[in-house]
């Protein structure tokens, strides 16, 4: 990633995340199933179609980019389903989760210290005139996850009316 230091990188804190699966099963990478599930995620993919189908129109980025290898191509959305899927079958769910916690928390720390520890404000909104009163819709209600430094919005979630930020996160 141009302009994020080795250090803060996702791949450089997840490569030594033990991978639970049967070696000679493996056509991919774990970090590269990871890294394709979390930008994918990032960029509104809410199912392992998505997923895939994100991942093979990126291909040529992942590769530039983020440094992956992918030579067996972008996995299927039945290899996302297998890897990713909640227990019983899910190899994420096999996942170490003390190995998982370390690698992130050390993601994160770096990610905090490369970015000088900018704050992210958490801001929710009522969208106006957004309900429809005929057909029985409430107004649509958004928490925003704002990074102020780089006045760019990370996230946006839809909450229930009665909810607030602290549910959204």
């Amino acid at each position: 990633m141009p302009g994020c230091p080795t250090a803060a990188r996702f791949t450089t804190h997840f490569a030594a995340l033990p991978d639970p699966r049967v070696e000679r099963t493996r056509r991919h990478q774990l970090i590269d199933i990871l890294v394709i599930a979390l930008c994918a995620t990032i960029c509104g993919a809410d199912d392992f179609v998505a997923m895939s189908d994100w991942g093979r129109i990126k291909k040529d980025w992942l590769q530039q980019r983020l440094g992956l290898e992918l030579k067996n191509g972008i996995p299927s959305h039945d290899t996302l389903g297998r890897v990713l899927r909640p227990p019983p079958v899910a190899v994420f769910a096999r996942l170490d989760p003390n190995a998982f916690a370390q690698c992130f928390v050390a993601w994160t720390k770096a990610l905090h210290t490369h970015t000088a520890g900018q704050v992210i404000a958490l801001d929710g909104k009522q969208g106006r005139r957004s309900f429809d009163t005929a057909s029985g819709k409430a107004a649509l209600h958004l928490v925003s996850a704002w990074a102020t430094k780089s006045r760019l919005v990370l996230a946006q979630a839809a909450v229930e009316q009665n909810s607030n930020e602290i549910v959204a996160v």
